[in-house]
């Protein structure tokens, strides 16, 4: 059994650790410029709104609703951007961002990508 968790903390450590390091690395960001609630509207018409709170370090918790889909989940910022599913949040100035969902056409499978910008309430 523990050649069994060896062979997959191995795995792990050069599979996944590998490929989050890139050229920068996590450094601790000023959570007043991510933590709040972003809203904005995809091209389509659709409403979008990100909350991100309990920023610290590079951490942070994501609620993200739209049109019937809400998600949860904990990122990592990193070069003023973070990825949650299939959704790329980049810091584009003090309270504006830009969101990025590659959104998949159930009719006809193919892909597309759905950009729009995002603002910090308040």
């Amino acid at each position: 059994m523990s050649d069994i968790m060896s062979i997959l903390s191995t795995a792990y450590k050069s599979n996944v650790l590998s490929s989050t390091s890139g050229s920068s690395k996590y450094v601790t960001v000023d959570s007043s410029l991510y933590q709040g609630n972003w809203t904005g509207t995809y091209p389509d018409g659709k409403k979008f709104s990100l909350d991100v709170s309990q920023v610290d370090g590079f951490r942070a918790q994501i609620h993200y609703q739209s049109d019937g889909t809400s998600q949860y989940q904990q990122v990592l910022i990193k070069d003023s951007s973070f990825r949650f599913g299939n959704t790329k949040f980049t810091l584009t100035n003090t309270g504006t961002a830009q969101i990025k969902n590659v959104v998949t056409d159930p009719a006809t499978g193919s892909t597309y990508l759905d950009t729009a910008q995002a603002t910090l309430d308040g």
